[in-house]
């Protein structure tokens, strides 16, 4: 039965399947990469959101899979390595060292076309990078450039950025000002009025800065050292 459950479920198993997340298959297939996020699964409203009859035809064809296959992983019957399709098996998932990441310059980040408006990856231009153990599937990843990060982050580190995770006080972050700027900082305090941020690097100053100007806020989960 096609059910909302169902077919968001069919399109993880495919990727599974494939050695994907949901996020590599939606890049496989030529669309954007958060598409097949679940945050993305819910309108604003609520209301369940289904995947396009055009995004189902895309990501069969990029994955070589037949109508067919889609059907059976619709019904909850995955394929296993060695096993024969129709069998009843839990999907095949990648190893979390083989996972990939959306990957961006760091100064890039500050362009436009490359986030939408809750800080999550969209648009061309993404490179990606396998990363070990990431299981929140919004997270992606930025390429330190510069000194302006030290000493904690060097040029040349990857951070790893999720606009899902709670942040607190104290919270390493990732801001975006409704000018463009990009900062990593430590979030000192938050009101409902304006952010606090200490800077990584002595050498530059603190920062206020209202929140009618954050355009958005990500937490740092890890960075490569």
């Amino acid at each position: 039965m096609w059910t909302h459950e169902s077919v968001w479920r069919a399109i993880d198993a495919l990727a599974a399947e494939h050695g994907l997340s949901a996020s590599g298959l939606a890049r496989k297939a030529g669309l954007d990469p958060t598409a097949f996020n679940r945050s993305k699964r819910l309108g604003a409203d609520g209301r369940p959101r289904w995947p396009s009859t055009e995004s189902i035809a895309k990501i069969l064809e990029a994955t070589g899979a037949s109508l067919d296959d889609l059907m059976r992983l619709v019904a909850g019957r995955f394929a296993a390595q060695g096993a024969t399709k129709g069998a009843a098996f839990e999907p095949r998932r990648p190893p979390p060292e083989a996972r990939p990441l959306p990957l961006l310059g760091f100064a890039r980040a500050g362009a436009g076309g490359f986030f939408d408006d809750g800080g999550y990856p969209a648009g061309q231009g993404w490179d990606e990078v396998p990363f070990p153990a990431v299981r929140d599937e919004s997270a992606y990843a930025l390429s330190v450039t510069g000194d302006s990060m030290l000493p904690v982050y060097r040029d040349g580190d990857t951070i790893i950025v999720s606009p899902t995770a709670e942040i607190r006080s104290g919270d390493r972050v990732v801001v975006r000002t409704a000018e463009g700027e990009v900062m990593a900082k430590v979030l000192k305090r938050k009101t409902t009025r304006v952010i606090e941020l200490e800077s990584l690097n002595p050498e530059h100053p603190s920062r206020t800065v209202p929140l009618r100007d954050v355009a958005w806020i990500a937490r740092i989960l890890w960075a490569s050292q």
